[in-house]
């Protein structure tokens, strides 16, 4: 079973990687600056669940050390504080579009 979970841990970080290039690049090809903010918020929220996903991972495949608990708390907060800002940019600009 914790097998599956750190196969499942990796294929989602794979995606939020791959997520966060691809709307990186596209928010610096765009050229409306609406949609640029729009995009570039989408990245923030896969750089936060790409954060919480290595988090996660290194609770699964390390023995809890005090540095190794340090790390994933400041990668958990990080990447929840990546989540929120980019939900909150998000709706920001969905609303500036409307």
């Amino acid at each position: 079973m914790v097998m599956i979970i750190k196969y499942l841990l990796f294929i989602l970080l794979v995606v939020f990687v791959v997520g966060a290039a691809y709307f990186s690049t596209a928010s610096r090809r765009a050229a409306d600056p609406l949609d640029k903010g729009k995009k570039r918020s989408i990245m923030n929220v896969m750089m936060g669940a790409m954060l919480v996903t290595l988090a996660l991972m290194s609770m699964f495949l390390f023995q809890g050390s005090t540095l190794n608990i340090i790390v994933e708390a400041a990668f958990l907060v990080m990447g929840a504080f990546n989540i929120f800002s980019g939900l909150r940019s998000h709706g920001y600009y969905s609303r500036l579009k409307n």
